[in-house]
């Protein structure tokens, strides 16, 4: 299948506003995985969150078995913080589709990385093994340490700091392709 093919599923889920890149674009650092330790409430708690997830060299390893990646650009401003929750699993659900979508499509090593931590369920169960949507979660990138900053950067695309929730958020899902 090719790119031209793929892309008409990206629209089907409506995402429009994408890049592909090289998968050696993928930035993997290590104080992205210390940010996740020292700074996310979610650390230790989540099943596709570290410490649960691969250490940072296994990640850079993961990412160096592709050659091409999508990186899909997700805008959004919320006026409470607890509005992100509902847009996260909503498009947390049409890219574990579009994921699969690619698959059946014939790449085989077609594999999502939300743009936010799992949040299928209300409650997370906390690890791989009770998890109850073991097909559907994906890490976020952060979790697979990917320093989306550098990453979304490299691509010619915009991310900053927000101070404020209500500010327009600029965030990023990963499709790796084969």
């Amino acid at each position: 299948m090719l790119k031209d093919s793929l892309e008409v599923l990206f629209g089907k889920h409506g995402f429009d506003d994408y890049r592909w890149i090289r998968a050696d674009q993928i930035q993997v650092a290590h104080w992205v995985r210390f940010k996740c330790m020292f700074g996310c409430s979610s650390y230790g708690k989540k099943g596709t969150c570290p410490p649960q997830v691969p250490a940072v060299e296994e990640c850079r390893t993961f990412f160096a078995e592709y050659k091409e990646a999508v990186l899909f650009h997700l805008e959004k401003a919320v006026e409470k913080p607890e509005d992100r929750v509902p847009w996260s699993r909503e498009v947390s659900q049409r890219l574990i589709q579009l994921e699969r979508e690619v698959f059946w499509s014939g790449y085989h090593k077609a594999f999502m990385l939300f743009m936010d931590e799992c949040r299928f369920c209300a409650t997370c169960a906390g690890s791989r093994e009770s998890c109850v949507k073991k097909e559907d979660a994906r890490p976020g990138p952060e979790s697979l340490a990917v320093d989306v900053f550098a990453t979304a950067r490299s691509a010619g695309y915009p991310i900053e700091v927000l101070r404020h929730y209500d500010e327009i958020m600029n965030r990023y899902a990963i499709l790796l392709v084969e």
